[in-house]
């Protein structure tokens, strides 16, 4: 158990950041806004949301696919007039006919036995002429209805409904852990690239006090030099240290523009605005428990969820797979009634019953080894998936136990790091009243300066390793041992944030 380190508060530039809000109109980012704002805009999380609309849209289709289907078949007019060979006659005959009919049909998909049950009713009415050759002309108008009940059912197959369904919902809960997935990494990234930013911010403070101070030293040893307390080559020595100073604050202001831009790029925000980030790190150690973190990785992780939906797909692929040229069957009933009458109100005065029944089937006989080379095809494939799956255990397994070493590493380089700066202080107050009484050379009171400022600098990298290795730890073992709490992120509701955030 590491001993409670004092907290350690860094607000960057408060006062400034306030006179520069007001004066020019610059922006404060904090580590929230900046994933506010990457959540709502950035193009990554764009396109994986999208696809998961996709998904969603293909699910609502095909669950809209299994409820009744209504339709109307209509054929308004249907006229024609041929001339035909009667072979049992052995003459010829002219037939005339107009006819005109609708259908209306109600189909009901059956899940469970990928069957369907249809009702359908066929009405028409029609006006047949036909006359044979030397002898008088037949006709015959009259309505007709025909109604009846069909079931349609393919047997000694697999079901394609129940299979088409099922991977399309195992399609939508993929797009789904996609964009979770995408949404911790972009976490990630705009972490470091704000703590890249808030360092770069942290630089040129350090940069302007050094340079004030390079300043005051030198119009200090200037004065000594005049009087001749001191020799000529100490004033030049302290010109070269301002110039110095001065060379390092400007570099270090193109190193924070640029940062900040790398950072408005990630977060989709316009580069010609200025931005300021704020951050406020403190340090409390964190008691980690390793075994709970590769457990609860095990458990948690949806990259192995995908890998588990990976399997699932790859057996119903084995199912299709074996269903190459296999023997199958199709059965076919259906009863129903006929009626015709010339009044459309004795329609069913004498009914005719019209019972059907068909059933085939499709026997394979041989197909050069095409099935066995394609299932077998499959086998490697859920054996590839397999191994790929095991790795990917092995792979978070890995990643979680060199975070773990990370994290215990850095809390010794913490408690290093503020021993570091407080003697490199007292080193430096030392030696800046040394300097000014002519003890010590101008070169030596610049190294004394630089190690303070790097000491600082030091500090702070290590402070923000220590924050960024528990970031990444919460990420691949989903568990946030600040707060004790699981962070598997419910996809339901990021689906709902999503929606609203869109809608505002």
């Amino acid at each position: 158990m590491y001993r409670k380190v004092k907290v350690v508060r860094i607000f960057v530039l408060f006062a400034v950041a306030i006179f520069s809000v007001t004066a020019s109109g610059q922006t404060i980012l904090t580590i929230d806004r900046a994933l506010d704002i990457a959540t709502e805009i950035s193009p990554d999380l764009q396109v994986a949301f999208l696809n998961k609309e996709r998904y969603e849209q293909n699910l609502i289709a095909q669950q809209a696919s299994l409820k009744s289907q209504f339709s109307l078949d209509l054929n308004p007019v249907h006229y024609s007039k041929n001339r035909q060979f009667d072979n049992r006659l052995s003459q010829w005959y002219t037939n005339e006919s107009l006819q005109t009919s609708g259908t209306f049909r109600v189909t009901q998909p059956i899940l469970w036995t990928d069957g369907a049950l249809s009702l359908v009713n066929t009405f028409g009415w029609q006006d047949n002429k036909s006359q044979i050759s030397g002898s008088e002309r037949n006709s015959n108008r009259a309505f007709t209805n025909d109604l009846y009940l069909q079931l349609s059912q393919p047997i000694f197959t697999y079901n394609t409904t129940k299979v088409a369904l099922r991977e399309i919902q195992l399609d939508y809960e993929n797009s789904l852990i996609n964009y979770a997935i995408q949404r911790m990494n972009m976490e990630v990234r705009i972490t470091n690239q704000f703590y890249a930013v808030f360092m770069a911010q942290e630089r040129l403070t350090i940069s302007r006090t050094e340079l004030a101070n390079a300043e005051e030293n030198y119009q200090i040893i200037k004065n000594k030099v005049e009087v001749d307390l001191l020799p000529r080559s100490e004033l030049f020595q302290a010109e070269l240290n301002l110039a110095n100073s001065r060379s390092t604050l400007e570099d270090r202001i193109v190193s924070l523009e640029n940062a900040k831009e790398q950072l408005k790029q990630l977060i989709s925000m316009p580069l010609g605005e200025d931005i300021l980030v704020m951050a406020e790190i403190s340090f409390d150690p964190v008691d980690l428990d390793l075994e709970e973190a590769i457990e609860h990785g095990f458990r948690t992780r949806l990259e192995l969820r995908q890998r588990e939906i990976d399997t699932e797909r790859l057996d119903y692929d084995m199912i299709r797979t074996k269903a190459l040229n296999e023997f199958k069957g199709d059965v076919n009933l259906s009863i129903g009634l006929i009626g015709d009458n010339k009044n459309l109100s004795n329609i069913y005065a004498n009914p005719t019953q019209n019972p059907r029944v068909a059933v085939s089937f499709s026997v394979p006989i041989f197909d050069w080894g095409e099935k066995r080379a394609r299932i077998k095809a499959q086998q490697i494939n859920r054996q590839i998936n397999s191994i790929n799956a095991a790795e990917e255990r092995k792979e978070i397994e890995l990643d979680i136990r060199q975070t773990y070493r990370n994290i215990q590493n850095n809390l010794n380089q913490v408690n290093l790091a503020e021993q570091r700066v407080l003697n490199a202080q007292r080193t430096y107050d030392l030696n800046t009243e040394r300097y000014r009484n002519g003890e010590i050379t101008g070169l030596e009171m610049s190294q004394f300066e630089a190690q303070l400022s790097d000491t600082k600098v030091s500090r702070l990298e290590t402070l923000i390793n220590y924050k960024t290795e528990l970031l990444y730890m919460k990420i691949i073992s989903l568990y946030d041992f600040e707060k004790r709490v699981s962070v598997v992120p419910d996809l339901t509701e990021l689906e709902t944030n999503r929606r609203i955030r869109n809608k505002r």
